[in-house]
C-alpha cells in the first residue's frame, strides 16, 4: 500500500490523504489506468474518511501509519470543495488542478465494473 496520513482539524474532523493506484473504471484523461494518485477525504474521523471510499468501490483502502500526512496546501483544497473528496496525480506535473472524485470513478460512479444498462 502507498504512503499515506491524516490531519485532525480544530473542529475535531479528519482530513485523511492517501496516494492510491488509479482505478481502471477511470475516465481516459489525465493519468493511466496504473498510476498513482493522490486522493483526500473530509470526514467526522479516519474510519468514516476510509468508509466513504470504500463506499465509491474502493475496496482495498487502507491507512496503516501517518508516514504522508496532507499538506496545508491539500486541507485548504479538500475543505473548499463542495463533496469533500479531491484528487489528482500523484506525482504532480506542473500545476495541474484537483479533480472530484467523479472525474476518477468514472461513468458508473463507483470504481467497480460498470453496471450493464437494463
Amino acid at each position: 500500500m502507498a504512503g499515506g496520513g491524516f490531519c485532525r482539524l480544530p473542529n475535531g474532523t479528519v482530513v485523511v490523504a492517501l496516494t492510491l493506484t488509479r482505478p481502471c473504471g477511470g475516465t481516459d484523461t489525465g493519468p493511466g489506468p496504473d498510476a498513482p494518485v493522490r486522493v483526500l477525504v473530509h470526514a467526522a474521523n479516519r474510519a468514516r474518511a476510509l468508509t466513504r471510499l470504500r463506499n465509491l468501490g474502493l475496496r482495498a483502502v487502507y491507512l496503516r501509519g501517518n508516514d504522508r500526512p496532507p499538506t496545508p496546501d491539500e486541507v485548504t483544497a479538500v475543505l473548499h470543495h463542495p463533496d469533500g473528496l479531491l484528487w489528482r496525480a500523484a506525482p504532480q506535473a506542473g500545476q495541474e488542478l484537483w479533480h472530484p472524485i467523479r472525474a476518477l470513478l468514472g461513468p458508473a460512479g463507483h470504481a467497480g465494473p460498470a453496471r450493464p444498462a437494463a
